[in-house]
């Protein structure tokens, strides 16, 4: 499954991220990385964008960011 199909108040971990080298680079910035724990805090509305905290600190996330975040 991936971070955009989880279910709010639901902790996950990263298996994998997809992508080519620049965008994957972009996700792992922001803290997503293999073996992370995210917890799926807040979706808004439409679905778009997705509120989660990692390492410590809130994030947001696009939907089309959270399709490439592959996690169990």
């Amino acid at each position: 499954m991936n971070l955009s199909e989880a279910s709010v108040g639901s902790t996950v971990t990263v298996v994998k991220i997809d992508g080519d080298g620049a965008y994957k680079r972009r996700i792992m910035d922001m803290g997503i990385t293999k073996g992370t724990s995210l917890y799926i805090r807040k979706v808004a509305p439409l679905g778009d964008p997705v509120e989660i905290t990692v390492r410590g600190y809130e994030l947001s996330v696009r939907k089309n960011d959270a399709q490439c975040v592959e996690v169990k």
